[in-house]
């Protein structure tokens, strides 16, 4: 998927809010919005948009001295999860289909995204959880549940720290010693690294590795070899979020997605309304 203009004014807030967490002076903000703006004016709009952020944020983090200028929002998200794991278990206990409510309120933990919403708050999440089963939504549950019985291999791209908890319940209703879970191989945005894994537990559960990339999203060519093996090799590949849908829903092999439309960009080149919990696949060879 190609960066739209209408990404630009994203990438800006992105920069501010990224300047206004590290400092409190205003001509800090101002130089390094400046310096931002200098490289967007030269961006590949045919290239997706996390490669665009990658490039956006690995030079805020030279600006601002700071290697995580997320970590302790992370570290908040990932404790109000925790939080509320024992309930959401609950939840997908009694459901008459526990697959098809884990996969939704794994979408669901899509919200704590702070590249879309960084002024997100408990209470946000709580009631976005609360919706989960009257908002829309398209799920294609019953492909994705005749997938998974029949892979030997499934690899889950992760997406955000928080929402990498939420994933611990859709990853419980698949065979675990199946599955492996990909993070980021450094700090970008919120997006979830082996810190983040571990605070869930999914290291508990099943195996981790890292992507080796710092881009908030896969771009295959860019991440470790390690990890282009499992990817070439999976018999199932799960992706979260939209920073991987964009990256990779215009590539050659078949990928489920799973995420909730933020933008109006992407609701375009899905063809679902701003706002719809998503559940589907490419239609690819691998």
């Amino acid at each position: 998927m190609r960066t739209s203009i209408d990404c630009i004014p994203c990438f800006v807030r992105q920069t501010l809010e990224a300047a206004r967490s590290v400092s409190n002076y205003p001509s800090v903000h101002e130089g390094i919005l400046r310096e931002i703006l200098r490289c967007l004016a030269g961006i590949d709009l045919d290239r997706p948009p996390p490669f665009v952020g990658q490039m956006i944020h690995r030079r805020l983090r030279e600006l601002t001295g700071n290697p995580d200028p997320y970590r302790d929002a992370k570290r908040r998200h990932n404790l109000l999860a925790l939080q509320l794991l024992p309930e959401l278990r609950e939840i997908v206990r009694k459901s008459p289909d526990p697959l098809k409510t884990a996969a939704l309120l794994a979408i669901t933990g899509n919200v704590i995204d702070l590249g879309a919403n960084s002024g997100l708050t408990e209470d946000e999440v709580r009631s976005s959880i609360a919706r989960t089963l009257s908002e829309p939504f398209h799920i294609d549950i019953e492909r994705l549940r005749k997938e998974i019985n029949k892979a030997s291999s499934i690899l889950y791209l992760a997406d955000n720290a928080g929402e990498i908890v939420f994933d611990r319940l859709l990853i419980e209703e698949m065979p675990v010693e199946r599955v492996i879970v990909a993070v980021r191989g450094a700090p970008v945005i919120n997006d979830a690294v082996m810190d983040d894994a571990r605070a869930a537990g999914l290291h508990d559960l099943t195996r981790v590795v890292s992507n080796g990339s710092d881009a908030p999203g896969t771009i295959v060519d860019d991440c470790s070899l390690e990890f282009q093996s499992y990817y070439k090799n999976a018999d199932l590949v799960i992706a979260k979020g939209q920073g991987n849908y964009e990256t990779l829903s215009d590539g050659e092999r078949n990928i489920f997605f799973l995420f909730r439309i933020k933008c109006a960009t992407v609701a375009s080149h899905t063809g679902f309304e701003p706002g719809t919990n998503v559940l589907t696949v490419t239609a690819r060879s691998r």
